[in-house]
């Protein structure tokens, strides 16, 4: 039996995300592996041409799934990125919520902020703000969010319960969620948890039912949590047999 301490899993999981902000040529959720980010997000749900319109320092190929086209962003929103790495999905909410919108990136990883800010000021994004913070304890305003995205990004917190929260407190009344995220479909073998699973968003993916309940007591309704079949197919990239125990879903929904 794995005894990795809370404060163990978490180093685990910065020191990743740190290395692969770090490293111009290191992308993908698998430990240690690279392919061509641009190939990993077309796998993910991206478009070519979505993914021609952002920087491409910007695509490190992490998530598991295309929130942003799950969200149907209307102009003038306000978004909120949990996780907002090195800025992908936030420069392509930028684009959808236009100029009278704002989009907000948080993220824990003070490399990736700084990446992301940089290709935020390269490329000209004036809509768009990185914060430094946890999703845990969410540097943003009571009410101010309309709608909520993240990519494979709350499998990692270890305090999923208050995650649920903040995005219940920081959106506004009819705001929404929209998320894709890993979840499981059978309980991962002691012997298949690492300290680098965690960081490969393996370990601290959760099961349908208890992400239900966790959304429930933070007070959502109109909760739909699909899982995507199609997805261990990129899957298997990410760990032996892992597709048989974890699955990308997208989860939605409503304040």
């Amino acid at each position: 039996m794995n005894t990795f301490t809370h404060e163990q899993k978490r180093a685990a999981i910065a020191q990743n995300y740190a290395r692969i902000a770090s490293d111009d040529d290191s992308c993908g959720c698998a430990p240690g592996g690279c392919c061509s980010s641009e190939n990993i997000s077309l796998e993910l749900g991206y478009s070519k041409e979505q993914l021609n319109s952002i920087p491409s320092e910007a695509d490190k190929g992490l998530g598991c799934g295309n929130p942003t086209v799950m969200a149907s962003l209307k102009k003038g929103e306000v978004v909120l990125d949990l996780g907002s790495g090195a800025g992908l999905d936030c420069f392509l909410a930028s684009i959808e919520v236009g100029e009278k919108g704002v989009v907000i990136g948080v993220d824990m990883t003070r490399e990736m902020i700084a990446k992301a800010r940089s290709n935020r000021d390269k490329n000209g994004y004036d809509n768009v703000d990185f914060r430094l913070g946890e999703i845990e304890n969410l540097p943003v305003a009571d009410d101010s969010v309309d709608v909520i995205i993240s990519n494979c990004v709350i499998n990692l917190s270890l305090g999923k319960q208050r995650v649920f929260d903040e995005a219940f407190r920081v959106l506004k009344t009819g705001g929404r969620l929209a998320i894709s995220d890993i979840v499981l479909t059978k309980k991962i073998p002691s012997k298949m948890i690492t300290l680098d699973s965690y960081g490969a968003c393996i370990s601290g993916a959760s099961f349908i039912d208890d992400l239900e309940a966790v959304l429930k007591n933070s007070g959502f309704k109109d909760i739909n949590i699909t899982p995507k079949s199609e997805s261990k197919k990129f899957l298997k990239d990410w760990s032996q047999n892992i597709e048989d125990y974890i699955v990308s879903a997208n989860i939605e929904a409503v304040k």
